[in-house]
């Protein structure tokens, strides 16, 4: 059996998560899916948000599940008994940061990280964007589930 965690912010969670998430539940056994939370950064949503916007998002899958954690992934990764973390990659800016990150965890802890290209149509989506894009009142159905949107017009409202 394997286990996957996929680590992020998810502030707020977007299709272009929920698309990497997607494709890795039908590839591994279990995923677990993990807000990191860091202290130094002031998220929009709180953790009890994220999370509970995750697991309905997800909820049509059994074998993913949702965590939290503060320190290091690595850490984070052996007390789940995680086998392998995902990244996802939107372009080559992504890859040269997170090819650090892989190869600096990989020699702290031997745990090898699955890239994930996103789909084409979210190439360009972050969760900054999205947070930017509604705070100036745009639209941003399509870019992320329809309760995130809500969640988000009614934080910007």
């Amino acid at each position: 059996m394997t286990t996957a965690l996929i680590p992020g912010s998810f502030d707020p969670p977007t299709n272009g998560h929920l698309d990497v998430i997607e494709r890795c539940e039908g590839l591994f056994d279990e995923i677990i899916v993990a807000i990191i939370l860091n202290p130094s950064k002031q998220p929009l949503f709180t953790e009890a948000d994220r999370t509970e916007m995750l697991k309905a998002m997800t909820a049509r899958w059994d074998n993913v599940s949702i965590g939290s954690f503060g320190g290091l992934l690595v850490d984070y990764a052996e007390e789940v008994g995680a086998d392998v973390i995902v990244k996802g990659l939107r372009a080559v800016t992504d890859f040269d940061y997170e090819l650090q990150m892989s190869q600096m965890n990989r020699a702290l802890s031997g745990i090898d990280t699955f890239f994930v290209a996103t789909s084409p149509e979210y190439g360009y989506l972050s969760s900054s964007l999205v947070k930017e894009v509604s705070q100036y009142g745009g639209a941003v159905d399509g870019l992320v589930p329809e309760m995130v949107a809500s969640a988000l017009k009614e934080r910007f409202a």
